[in-house]
């Protein structure tokens, strides 16, 4: 005879129960995790927070009120004063220069560096150097123009006893608006071959490959081909020299120890010499202006690179 044993009786719930479990525990890991994540950007909140957020918005508010606290227009008013254009428009003429020169000058490199070796001991040694010298402004960068080009200058001293060049016979240019344009685009170049090298790159060989088998030249290639898909990045890169130039400060506050005569400059005079009478907050006016300007700017600069993304994904 054939004994069956019972089969061993079953319990649903507990089984649910058991399921269920680790799925809590997952989903409280998940929240945790998540939590986590956000508290890993705290640093970078609260710096962003202390340096940038507040002093912009302060910027933005003392502009509207007087001294006492009193709400007033004058100070924007202020920025249709004949010594403010004309500093906004040297800034303006000084920023667009030296981003279009270095822009050029810049794009040049990359199209020599290209065709080195990525990992190779130029395209590094290149890549290093641009850098730091994309970053090397200020009181540095003044000494060093001064040092070389300056009244008593290496190159200057040079030039006037080797071949009786004197490169002041028309003022001490140096020192004024149009000598920020040398330590500009020094500056200015470096960062052009950082922003711009990575699009050069991303150009596909097969595109080029397809424009030799359809019968088209080099000149074809570049003209009708590389040159549209590059061109949103060329004039983001252009865009964004640009705001560079037109932020800086430290340089040419090294170098132009007089006046205000780009607008960075017209803001250190704000704070610092005698205020005109209503308009004690001008100096929040101005950097209001600079402000609406840099959005402006970077917009353009995010519209375009928005356009280079499309083929570099």
């Amino acid at each position: 005879m054939v004994t069956v044993a019972p089969a061993p009786a079953t319990t649903s719930g507990g089984d649910d129960e058991s399921r269920r479990r680790p799925l809590g525990g997952a989903a409280r890991s998940s929240r945790s995790l998540g939590v986590m994540k956000y508290l890993g950007l705290t640093p970078f909140a609260l710096y962003v927070l202390i340096f940038l957020i507040v002093p912009t918005t302060l910027a933005l508010l003392t502009g509207f009120f007087t001294e006492d606290g009193s709400f007033t227009l004058e100070n924007i008013a202020g920025l249709f004063a004949p010594n403010v254009l004309a500093a906004f428009a040297s800034s303006v003429w000084v920023s667009a220069v030296t981003a279009i020169v270095g822009a050029i000058v810049g794009a040049l490199a990359c199209y020599a560096l290209v065709g080195t070796r990525p990992e190779g001991a130029i395209r590094t040694t290149v890549n290093s150097i641009s850098s730091v010298l994309a970053q090397f402004g200020g009181v540095m960068l003044a000494f060093a123009f001064i040092a070389t080009i300056g009244i008593q200058g290496i190159i200057t001293v040079t030039l006037q006893d080797a071949a009786g060049i004197n490169i002041f016979d028309d003022g001490v240019w140096l020192y004024q608006v149009p000598g920020l344009l040398l330590p500009y685009i020094y500056f200015q170049v470096p960062l052009m071959i950082i922003t711009f090298m990575p699009a050069l790159e991303g150009l596909k060989t097969q595109w080029a490959e397809a424009n030799a088998t359809l019968g088209g030249s080099r000149f074809t290639y570049w003209t009708r081909i590389a040159a549209p898909v590059l061109a949103p990045a060329f004039f983001g890169s252009v865009l964004l020299l640009f705001a560079n130039a037109f932020s800086s400060y430290a340089t040419a506050a090294a170098l132009i120890s007089q006046g205000g005569q780009i607008v960075p400059l017209q803001i250190r005079s704000a704070l610092v010499s005698e205020t005109v009478l209503g308009r004690e907050n001008m100096a929040g006016a101005l950097a209001l202006g600079m402000i609406v300007v840099m959005i402006v700017v970077m917009w353009g600069y995010s519209v375009l690179q928005a356009r280079t993304s499309r083929w570099q994904r």
